[in-house]
């Protein structure tokens, strides 16, 4: 019982990730900091919503209706969508209206309701229509090519298409890479030298503020507030 998540990567460079979960006997859950913007739809007592969900840049809580099943599209960084600047939705969300149980409108046109199986084929709509970009010299400084633009340049772009500066995004990734390595019995010491943290105590500040757990408490897996969409990059 409690929240039931299940996810899968993905092979469209528009999608980090596809997602979804179920909701039983819990009312709150952790939700950890995170870089990415998050397409999610979800449903409870037979209404159906909708909404952008922006980075976060701290650990914090977040309600859970009981029963409620989620669905949502985790897009990869620097992956954007320009009638909403992703700088205005840092730890905040965009509610998305007139949604029903099969389709919604956005940006002007009417959209049937993806899924789980089906989210690529939707983002490439997306993509075709304009709703969806990606920056490609934020890209591809993502993937360590050299840039061809200034240092200066670059980080405008940076933070225009994630909203975040490329040292918060290098400290949530970092915070989240050394959740999954603790929760997969990875020692303390360990992880601080395999992820470059100076000391234990810099470890344990940034599960805090970016996790919102302890260590010790990342390893109890029966902990009564689960957390949000963790996985292994």
């Amino acid at each position: 019982m409690g929240l039931e998540v299940e996810s899968r990567p993905s092979d469209s460079p528009y999608v980090e990730r596809v997602w979804r979960s179920t909701s039983h006997d819990v009312s709150r859950m952790t939700s950890i900091a995170a870089a990415h913007l998050d397409l999610v739809f979800w449903q409870h007592r037979g209404k159906v919503s909708a909404a952008v969900m922006g980075p976060e840049t701290k650990a914090g809580h977040a309600p859970v209706p009981e029963g409620a099943t989620f669905f949502g599209i985790l897009f990869s960084l620097g992956t954007s969508m320009p009638h909403l600047p992703t700088s205005r939705l840092v730890d905040g969300s965009a509610e998305i209206p007139d949604v029903t149980p099969r389709s919604f409108w956005l940006k002007g046109s009417s959209w049937r309701l993806p899924d789980y199986e089906n989210a690529e084929t939707f983002v490439r709509r997306m993509v075709r229509e304009g709703i969806v970009e990606r920056d490609p010299v934020v890209a591809a400084a993502l993937h360590g090519a050299p840039p061809d633009v200034s240092e200066r340049t670059l980080q405008r772009r940076f933070v225009a298409a994630t909203g975040l500066t490329r040292g918060a995004v290098r400290q949530i990734d970092r915070a989240r890479r050394a959740a999954v390595l603790i929760r997969e019995g990875v020692p303390i010491q360990d992880v601080v030298h395999r992820l470059g943290y100076f000391d234990q105590p810099h470890l344990a500040r940034s599960l805090t503020r970016y996790i919102g757990r302890t260590a010790t408490r990342l390893t109890d897996l029966d902990a009564a507030e689960p957390l949000s969409l963790l996985y292994k990059t």
